[in-house]
Parts: C-alpha cells; sequence; structure tokens
C-alpha cells in the first residue's frame, strides 16, 4: 500500500467548508466543490495546517471562527522552522503581494519547506494562480525547493474511470 500524499489545506478552503451558504452563486460553488472533496477525498491525503492558518481563520465573526477551527482541531501542524520564514520573505522580494496577502507567500513557503505534495487552495489571485505558480516554481528551482502542486479542490478529486481499480 503507497503512503498518502501530503497536502496543505490553505484558509479559503477551510473557510469555503466552515461557513455558511452563500447566496454568491460562484462562492456556493466552491463550496460544494470543496463539501465534495472534504466528503469524498479527505481520507486519500495526509492533512496539514500550520499556525498562519490557525490564526488567519480565529479572525472575523467568534461564531464562525469557532466553526472554522472545530473543523481543522485534529489536524497536524507543519513545522515552521526559520527556513519558512526566510523562504517566504525571498517570495515577497521576488513577487509583488499586495500587503493585506503578503500572508500567502507564508502559506507557500510552510508547504514547501514541509515537503506539502499540494497547497490545496481556492485563492486565485495569490496562490492558485498560472503566474503566480510559474514564479513560485522558478524560485524553487533555483534554491533546489521542489514546489508543490498548488491547486483547487476541484483539481484534487480523483476522477475514476471505468477501467481504475475502485
Amino acid at each position: 500500500m503507497s503512503e498518502k500524499r501530503k497536502v496543505y489545506i490553505e484558509s479559503s478552503v477551510i473557510s469555503y467548508f466552515a461557513n455558511r451558504r452563500s447566496k454568491n452563486l460562484i462562492v456556493a460553488a466552491y463550496q460544494e466543490i470543496t463539501y465534495e472533496w472534504w466528503e469524498s477525498e479527505i481520507n486519500n491525503f495526509d492533512c496539514f495546517i500550520s499556525q498562519f492558518v490557525i490564526d488567519e481563520i480565529s479572525q472575523g465573526d467568534k461564531t464562525a471562527a469557532k466553526a472554522r477551527l472545530k473543523v481543522v482541531e485534529n489536524f497536524p501542524l507543519v513545522d515552521l522552522p526559520d527556513k519558512v520564514k526566510d523562504l517566504a520573505y525571498h517570495y515577497l522580494s521576488k513577487i509583488s503581494f499586495p500587503r493585506k496577502s503578503r500572508l500567502d507567500a507564508f502559506h507557500i513557503a510552510a508547504a514547501v519547506v514541509n515537503g506539502m505534495d499540494y497547497i490545496l487552495s481556492w485563492n486565485f489571485h495569490h496562490m492558485a494562480n498560472v503566474f503566480i505558480k510559474e514564479k513560485i516554481r522558478n524560485i524553487n528551482n533555483t534554491l533546489v525547493y521542489t514546489t508543490p502542486e498548488i491547486c483547487t479542490p476541484e483539481e484534487l478529486i480523483e476522477q475514476k474511470g471505468e477501467n481504475d481499480e475502485k
């Protein structure tokens, strides 16, 4: 039996899963896909979060924050050695992240340093974005880091064909 792949679950995915259903059609669709991933796929992975995630999902409405924290209460935290901070600052020196989104560089660095296979995110602006992913991959290649696949829950739902193992 093969070892499970490791996935770093970024804050946006947790928020979409734990928050009440949105009336915005796009957000509601992302929530539905997130529920599907959580129900059908989560057990196929070793799931991790970081203290950055805890800090982020603890903010805002107290009831909603409590629900978000409850969802991840049993998820292990990745280590955050100095290399994480150093790598995040390196990303920030090379990639233009808006001030309010600088924490995204720390999420990516935490996943990279901890050898994650995937980063799960609905953040299309600064993470699950083809241009950002290319820049991250180029920086990591130069620094000899392996880059996790940054993807959405929809991309991490395994589609089984009739010839695949069940």
